[in-house]
């Protein structure tokens, strides 16, 4: 039941509101059960009543008829209209905050998480998963009270009426009980598991849909095909799993409620025929025999979605479960001003717990406004050491200072908000170019926008697009070419202005035009703040103040150009090859 009150806690503010839904509720379903009592009425007090003429009996009739109509089409509408507005309102609103609160967690979640995780599985659970739940509030939490509330009129005013017949109305209850306990047992497991599938079926089409360009470039269309029908068949075969037994459900819990009728209208008519009930109490009888079995048969609905529902919640608090890696410290403090000296101490790093460490006792110092050039072969863990500057993941030994305190002592937004990142593929949303530059900053005027653009050198190109800097550039910038995407991105960072710069292969796979620009632009930004480069063209770095070499994890040469060229190392070798190579 852990879920369920877990879900009470987002009810809790809206409690008032679902019990003034619930007396409305009460209302629109307490008005038809007058309608049995009014054939009782019509039939035994009218129809057979011989002590009144022809013309009583139809004065009587319309005026009981007309006391219904009013009921029936005065009142009931503004409250059929409030209870169906109100539950969905509630329900709504509490859809609402889980979302936004799922929102706030999956932006707290680590890199790690991430890599583990696909998005379309995400997105699942807070779309999917979330709306199902919405039938627990409307169902269970409304109409499984109305239902119960209208059982217990019925049966009420069946008593009244004759008790021996409201026995024999109730007779198969407890079958009826147990049939549900039994068949909705297994109905959650089996919804998780269909839940499961429907996302797997969703990852799968966002990576896809996200890598047309490429499935269209290899002509892997057929391909593709079969492997969509592998994962759409999953699904189906789970979603089948999950109908059969549903349709078993119903189909004994329905018996049930059919042959219910029959016991009532044998022992009622046996009654009638010896003259122990009126005509019309039989009649008023069987219908509410409708009335009480209706609500029941409303109630195994209820069961299944709310089954259903409450397998989508067990979804949703797994996924608002997941441990941040990241986590501030109690004792975190905002990290407010920055010089710039950063100092490895020791820091070994692995991605796994029990895996093999990427980074080995590393120990490096950078002084404030200085330029590091991280170089070596592709693997050899220069993109892990900068992605431990912002705290993308945490050493697993050894410390990181920054003006002499630990990183892990500051609140990581703090310290990210000092940080400017330029990477080789970098993030633009589908949105305008001045939007995503105002990422960089914003609550930025137009006016720095446009100096920002200036400074990356990509003002004169975004002029030249069809409506400037109101240009949608499509998803992850489709409609830009890549040296445009990545002065946007550098125009970005000019914005927030940050101390500490990180250029991870920010040139590398450009024309040369522009990676001339994003070079002019790049060494522009990295003037006066301590910048970390990490490159794999070693002739856009010579001017580094200091490079550092690193091969396996392990930091092998320090120094600038001149010095490691002096030394005939590693350095020397990897810049001779590509001096072959150009």
């Amino acid at each position: 039941m852990g879920s369920i009150n877990r879900y009470l806690q987002f009810v809790k503010p809206y409690r008032w509101q679902i019990i003034g839904t619930i007396i409305i509720g009460v209302l629109k379903f307490a008005i038809p059960l007058l309608i049995p009592l009014l054939i009782k009425f019509v039939l035994d007090d009218i129809v057979q009543n011989d002590d009144m003429t022809g013309a009583e009996k139809s004065d009587q009739l319309l005026l009981v008829m007309g006391i219904m109509i009013v009921v029936f089409v005065v009142l009931r509408p503004p409250i059929e209209y409030y209870r169906q507005y109100f539950a969905q309102w509630t329900a709504s609103k509490i859809l609402y905050d889980i979302r936004d609160r799922l929102f706030t967690h999956l932006q707290k979640l680590s890199f790690k998480y991430y890599s583990n995780t696909r998005a379309g599985e995400v997105i699942s659970r807070v779309i999917n998963d979330v709306e199902q739940t919405k039938t627990f509030v409307i169902t269970g939490l409304m109409n499984l009270w109305l239902d119960v509330a209208t059982i217990i009129i019925a049966v009420t005013i069946m008593f009244t009426m004759d008790i021996g017949l409201t026995f024999v109305s109730l007779v198969l209850f407890p079958l009826y009980a147990f049939s549900i306990r039994y068949f909705f047992g297994n109905l959650r497991k089996l919804t998780r598991v269909r839940s499961q599938a429907l996302a797997e079926v969703q990852s799968y089409l966002h990576e896809r849909v996200a890598g047309i360009s490429l499935v269209k470039s290899f002509a892997l269309e057929e391909h593709e095909q079969k492997q969509f029908d592998k994962q759409n068949r999953n699904f189906l075969e789970k979603a089948l799993d999950h109908t059969r037994w549903n349709a078993k459900a119903f189909a004994v819990v329905n018996t049930i409620t059919d042959i219910a009728p029959l016991l009532v209208i044998g022992y009622a008519g046996f009654q009638a025929v010896n003259g122990d009930i009126t005509i019309g109490t039989m009649v008023a009888f069987i219908a509410y025999i409708d009335k009480l079995y209706n609500p029941l048969r409303r109630l195994v609905n209820s069961s299944t979605t709310l089954t259903q529902s409450i397998a989508s919640m067990d979804r949703v608090f797994e996924f608002m479960d997941e441990k941040y890696d990241i986590q501030d410290t109690p004792n975190a403090v905002e990290l407010e001003k920055v010089h710039g000296e950063i100092k490895f101490e020791n820091v070994n790093f692995a991605y796994e717990e029990k895996g093999e460490s990427v980074l080995k006792n590393i120990n490096l110092e950078v002084k404030k406004g200085e330029t590091i050039a991280l170089v070596g072969m592709s693997g050899g863990g220069k993109s892990s050491f900068v992605s431990l500057i912002p705290r993308f993941y945490d050493t697993t030994e050894g410390r990181i200072l920054l003006d002499g305190k630990d990183i892990r002592n500051f609140k990581v937004r703090s310290l990210r908000d000092k940080i400017g990142m330029v990477l080789q593929d970098n993030i633009l949303f589908s949105e305008s170019v001045k939007t995503n530059i105002l990422l960089g900053n914003p609550s930025a005027t137009d006016e720095e926008v446009i100096a920002a653009a200036m400074a990356a050198n990509a003002h004169d190109f975004i002029m030249a697009l069809p409506e400037g800097y109101d240009t949608k550039v499509g998803e992850r910038g489709v409609k830009l070419s890549g040296g445009q995407r990545q002065r946007v991105a550098i125009a970005r960072v000019f914005l927030k202005n940050p101390p500490i710069l990180i250029l991870d292969e920010a040139t590398s796979a450009l024309d040369l035009e522009s990676e001339h620009l994003i070079q002019e632009a790049l060494e522009k930004l990295a003037k006066d703040r301590t910048t970390f480069l990490v490159a794999h063209r070693l002739s856009t770095i010579t001017h580094a103040d200091r490079i550092v070499l690193i091969e396996h994890g392990e930091i092998v040469e320090v120094g600038n150009h001149e010095e490691l060229m002096s030394l005939e190392g590693g350095y020397h070798r990897l810049f001779q090859v590509q001096q072959l190579e150009d």
